[in-house]
């Protein structure tokens, strides 16, 4: 059997033990918009403890909600008792609730094109909150309290639903002026027929595989929310943009692991951008009308459907004629960007937060940085414009770079660090050059680092060959972290910057912290810095 007949087999029984029972919020938006529902969610006058009486085989994953899983032929229906909710004291979850009315039920939900519920016996729609005028016009009516977790797209014009947290996490990247994509681990997760969310059908060249992650994990925490279900795992993932590590916890064989995750984009890097310039698809209109779900057995609305598009609208960038002189001063066009302007506003208000902490532009000789490496042994690094040279630990290492042709992914030394020589050099390099000189220069957004409080502001830039990121502190404006990325799907070598203390008028970092991937973790506690 279907999903769709399944779920009306569901309703059938439910009314057969005398309980109001109707198809409820996506699906019925969906089947209005003549697509074919992922899930189907069930409404119900039944109580939760009323529904497992009902059904032989049930999970209470929110039963203290008014929420239980139905399980038919191994796979999870939600079925929700008429309810009111209580005030959302933590954002998620209400304080209690109260059951009660369809309309009260309706009431509660989101938006209103979520509060339509199907009568899939009869074929009708019940709409006590206009939710299909609003469908039709586009619209996105706030019906009860806004959705805190619901996913949806901030600038591409594909979502619905923006929250509260998706707008904070995004602010950063927004004030880029960039077109912005959202993120994914690079796996997916389903509900079991036990109620756990397991991790399946993951990519080898995602960063949750290289932190450990394997198909059949279960997960159990995700951005520091715990997840009951594979839903409750998108809808958080949906607030996140790409490129941010999140933590996750994730079990196997009775064991926990707690992991920081890179999240990559749902796109290639560039496809968004050059999705919104191409346009929407031609639109084939052979006069017919839409048609109906493969699954036509069972009823679909009556009601006639609203006209619209097959594709959903997406934004229209400015160009340079079409913006009135009054503003044009305040306009840039770059390929990938709405208004490069603004990433211009950002990158001089992040180097001038740098700047104030000292002025590096006439320490072009060589610098000598002397500290205790791992093992408390003597450590030096040699920095120049030609050559970067090192007497660690574990033996000498040294790279030539020609100014010319620098090709810094090939210089990945020492062996396991994903490219600290490489790293170091472009450390002097931005602090001496700045971002007019540096080389390509932008403006990423603000994204966490692991056990650091707030979010940093990113800049990106790329030379020779890579791209490093620098993060520096929102409030302080120093510089906290450094990323460089060799090449796609590998691990970035990881530089960490503190303890800042006062040279020669320069604010410089006594403490060292270089990491890439699980593998290599070393600390120099810095002793001396000389510049030639």
């Amino acid at each position: 059997m279907s999903a769709k007949e399944n779920a009306l087999s569901i309703v059938r029984r439910l009314r057969a033990a005398g309980y109001e029972s109707y198809f409820a919020g996506g699906c019925v938006r969906d089947m209005l918009l003549n697509k074919e529902p992922q899930d189907y969610d069930i409404t119900t006058g039944a109580k939760p403890a009323e529904i497992a009486k009902i059904f032989s085989d049930t999970i209470p994953v929110g039963a203290k909600f008014g929420v239980i899983l139905v399980m038919v032929d191994g796979a999870p229906f939600e079925v929700a008792s008429f309810r009111h909710d209580g005030p959302y004291l933590d954002g998620r979850h209400p304080s209690h609730v109260r059951y009660g009315s369809l309309r009260e039920d309706v009431l509660r939900r989101d938006f209103t094109i979520n509060g339509m519920v199907y009568d899939p016996v009869d074929g009708t729609v019940i709409d006590l909150v206009n939710g299909r005028q609003d469908l039709e016009g586009r619209i996105i009516g706030i019906n009860g309290r806004g959705s805190f977790e619901k996913r949806g797209r901030v600038n591409v014009g594909v979502g619905y639903a923006i929250s509260i947290n998706q707008i904070k996490n995004f602010l950063g990247h927004l004030k880029s002026g960039g077109i912005i994509d959202h993120a994914t681990l690079g796996a997916q997760a389903v509900t079991d027929s036990e109620g756990r969310v397991r991790i399946q059908n993951i990519l080898e060249s995602s960063d949750a595989y290289r932190r450990g992650v394997r198909y059949g994990d279960e997960l159990t925490r995700f951005g520091g929310r715990n997840i009951r279900t594979a839903n409750a795992f998108k809808n958080v993932l949906g607030i996140f943009p790409r490129d941010w590590r999140v933590p996750m916890t994730v079990v196997r064989d009775g064991k926990s692991y707690d992991l920081n995750v890179r999240l990559a984009g749902v796109h290639a890097k560039g496809a968004l951008a050059d999705k919104i310039k191409a346009g929407p698809p031609p639109k084939k209109d052979d006069g017919k009308p839409g048609k109906e779900p493969k699954d036509s057995k069972l009823p679909i609305p009556k009601l006639p459907i609203p006209k619209l598009p097959d594709e959903p609208r997406l934004p229209t960038l400015p160009t340079a004629e079409s913006i009135p002189e009054s503003v044009a001063k305040f306009y840039e066009h770059r390929d990938g960007y709405v208004n490069f302007y603004f990433n211009r506003e950002e990158q001089k208000r992040v180097w001038k937060a740098l700047l104030a902490h000292g002025d590096f532009s006439s320490a072009k000789g060589a610098w000598t940085i002397a500290s205790q490496g791992p093992g408390d042994l003597p450590a030096t690094f040699e920095l120049a414009d030609t050559q970067v040279s090192g007497a660690l630990p574990g033996g000498k290492v040294s790279i030539k770079i020609d100014p010319a042709d620098p090709k810094l992914g090939e210089e990945l030394g020492p062996v396991g660090s994903g490219g600290m020589m490489a790293a170091l050099h472009l450390w002097r390099r931005f602090l001496i050059h700045g971002i007019q000189n540096f080389g390509s220069v932008t403006y990423l957004g603000t994204m966490p680092i692991p056990d650091q409080d707030g979010l940093m502001d990113c800049l990106v830039g790329v030379h020779g060959g890579v791209e490093v990121r620098f993060l520096c502190h929102p409030t302080t404006g120093q510089l906290v972290a450094l990323e460089l990325f060799p090449a796609g799907d590998v691990d970035p070598c990881e530089i960490y910057f503190s303890d800042y203390n006062d040279h020669e008028g320069r604010k410089l970092p006594r403490t060292i912290h270089v990491k890439c991937g699980d593998a290599f973790d070393q600390t120099y506690k810095v002793t001396a810095y000389t510049f030639k």
